[in-house]
């Protein structure tokens, strides 16, 4: 199998298997959502890129075969096409990734939460409860914040997100990159710039510790 028919199986195993699912999963919650609400979930928005990428595989792939035995020495070209189409939509792509494993795909509920308005680009929701609490873990979101104690700033990614729909709150658990040491703060999504706050209620700060450790 040559290099380019060995790209072209991968791509379409992993993405064609992403385009069956979200298709699907649209199939199903259709009949139950509201269309406006239905045009709000990412993968709705961001299906026709993918859709658009499969065709370009199968196009790709046609042309490969029914070449002779010269045209493999030109099959490269149809990679650097697939792949300038993936890096010019890498967001959208990454994203319908993300949504394929979301708990939000296949979900039909009368939703309380922020669902995909207030999820992060390249996260998904890997926990929901239906009624108080969910959770979005993103990926690649680094923040750059001033530790209170050492008044030096510091890097840390961010290991989720967690909405309570009942205190009308949002919290954010962070991990410093070099020693490793785990905040959880309030968490207060802006326009221009998100802002970040200390849980002094012990109650509260206890439930997130507890509801986002249920996951590990």
């Amino acid at each position: 199998m040559s290099k380019a028919n060995e790209f072209l199986k991968s791509e379409k195993n992993s993405y064609g298997k992403i385009f069956v699912d979200i298709n699907y999963a649209i199939d199903n919650v259709s009949p139950f959502l509201d269309e406006s609400i239905l045009k709000r979930r990412k993968y709705v928005a961001k299906l026709p890129v993918l859709k658009r990428y499969i065709e370009l595989l199968q196009t790709a792939e046609c042309e490969i075969n029914k070449g002779g035995f010269f045209s493999k020495f030109g099959n490269d070209k149809y990679i650097d096409l697939l792949d300038d189409y993936k890096r010019d939509n890498t967001e959208s792509l990454s994203q319908l990734v993300k949504c394929s494993q979301c708990q939000c795909l296949n979900c039909t509920a009368n939703c309380r939460f922020d669902s995909c308005l207030g999820c992060r680009d390249n996260s998904n929701i890997v926990f929901c409860d239906h009624k108080k609490v969910n959770i979005s873990k993103p990926d690649n979101f680094i923040l750059n914040l001033t530790n209170n104690r050492t008044g030096i700033d510091d890097r840390y990614v961010v290991l989720g997100v967690i909405q309570d729909v009942d205190r009308d709150s949002k919290y954010i658990v962070i991990e410093n990159i070099i020693n490793k040491e785990k905040f959880i703060l309030h968490y207060y999504p802006g326009i221009s710039e998100d802002t970040y706050g200390e849980i002094t209620n012990p109650e509260e700060f206890d439930f997130v510790v507890s509801t986002f450790q249920s996951l590990e």
